[in-house]
């Protein structure tokens, strides 16, 4: 594993060393489904205390994950990743001696009523749990309707600061730490690489705007300035006056936060003199891609940097996928949405009962403080022993605090070479109990 030079003051905001999260923060059918939610902090205390109405004994997962729209990209792995888990808890019994049946539908993104459309599907079918939205401005959309109805929504990608504390009855969590970790370390980078001017290109929803306020605040604290910032309309057809904006502002650096549309915002910037080999580019979770810019010419995006919450998926991990869905190259969220999975299905079992109030009750519960267990198969035979486990998933420790966000978070940050693909290893992690 290739690092990069010491960054200073990033070691003191996200390194091993132990600091705490407070708040942080983007089918078809088959023959099972999978849901989730986290709890606010105000409200996590009423699902495990109120009195549960019984499931009907058979775990229902379904998923509200992209297969269209601007993060697209995003959906094969993420679905790779509760496939996996499903297919893995069936061989070890499944839940509550029953296989677990899982539902896939698509998100699509904040242009379209497809993901309200999917919730209520997944409704109709008795999903127990959903998993998704991968984008947090669609997650925003659904959560009423999936909370309301007490069903779990539990997103691997979500990572708005808005969701540690929504309204949420108590049924929403995440395995994405929340932004502000993200926007800290890329904040830190990007002053650390010695960039003292910074321009900042940001998609205009709550995901873009959050990045892009944390990584100002932690910039302008490193002792750089942000001297321009752009909000853009990320269905715009044309990015050339939003870009024609930063290069008035002459930055060293700017950061390009968005999803899919991030390819137009880059051949806008290419088009107007600030390529990668002149101004440092940085990037997000949302546009970090392997296949978004494979369509440019070679070198496009070499040298430039970005930030993925999340551990690296391992290689035996990715191998398991692959034999899954041969054509997978980006693996970004795929152990988060694993791991969602496996929770859900462990916490079903904990709870000896398979409704979204039960499962919510218990999720917090197995992931911390029990037996140290890595696999659903291993963890279910220590519940079944009568013990108490702490789930330590492919995505990390996890361990939910009183809002449903992961407490402990791992950041790994990528270099594109030649190919116009970042590294298939992080160049460096970060990674410990968050302070707010």
């Amino acid at each position: 594993m290739n690092r990069i030079a010491p960054m200073g003051r990033l070691l003191a905001v996200a390194a091993a060393a132990s600091l705490a999260l407070t708040a942080c923060g983007g089918g078809g059918d088959t023959a099972e489904q999978s849901a989730s939610t986290a709890p606010s902090a105000e409200t996590s205390t009423a699902a495990s205390s109120a009195p549960a109405a019984k499931g009907d004994g058979t775990l229902t997962l379904g998923t509200v994950l992209p297969q269209t729209g601007s993060l697209a990209f995003l959906g094969p792995p993420e679905f790779a990743g509760v496939d996996q888990a499903v297919k893995e808890i069936n061989e070890a019994g499944g839940v509550l001696g029953k296989p677990v049946t899982k539902v896939h539908t698509d998100s699509g993104d904040t242009t379209t009523n497809i993901a309200s459309q999917s919730v209520d599907k997944l409704l109709t079918q008795k999903a127990d749990a959903i998993i998704g939205a991968a984008s947090s401005s669609v997650s925003e959309s659904i959560i009423d309707k999936i909370t309301g109805a007490g069903v779990v929504q539990f997103s691997p990608a979500n990572t708005s600061d808005k969701f540690t504390t929504i309204k949420d009855n108590g049924l929403y969590f995440r395995t994405a730490p929340p932004d502000k970790l993200q926007g800290r370390v890329l904040g830190d980078l990007i002053a650390a690489d010695g960039n003292d001017t910074v321009g900042i290109l940001a998609m205009q929803d709550s995901y873009g705007s959050g990045l892009a306020d944390q990584i100002t605040k932690t910039a302008e604290g490193a002792g750089a300035s942000v001297v321009e910032r752009v909000d853009y309309d990320p269905k715009a057809a044309d990015f050339s006056a939003d870009v024609a904006k930063i290069k008035a502002a002459n930055p060293k650096a700017i950061v390009l936060i968005g999803f899919e549309e991030g390819a137009k915002v880059v051949a806008e910037l290419v088009k107007q003199g600030l390529t990668a080999d002149k101004v440092k580019w940085y990037m997000v979770d949302g546009n970090m891609s392997n296949t978004n810019y494979l369509k440019m010419p070679k070198g496009t995006l070499k040298g430039v940097k970005g930030t993925i919450p999340g551990a690296e998926a391992p290689e035996e991990f990715r191998d398991k996928l692959k034999k899954l869905d041969s054509k997978l190259d980006d693996f970004t969220y795929a152990a988060e949405s694993y791991d969602a999975a496996n929770l859900i299905a462990l916490a079903a079992e904990a709870a000896k009962d398979d409704s979204g109030a039960s499962i919510a009750g218990k999720l917090a519960e197995v992931s911390k403080g029990g037996d140290k267990c890595k696999s659903f198969k291993e963890c279910v035979e220590l519940l079944k022993a009568g013990k108490d486990i702490d789930y330590d998933g492919v995505s990390g420790p996890v361990e939910f605090d009183a809002a449903g966000d992961p407490s402990v978070a791992t950041i790994g940050v990528y270099q594109y070479g030649d190919d116009n693909k970042y590294a298939s290893k992080a160049l460096e992690y970060r990674t410990g109990k968050i302070e707010g």
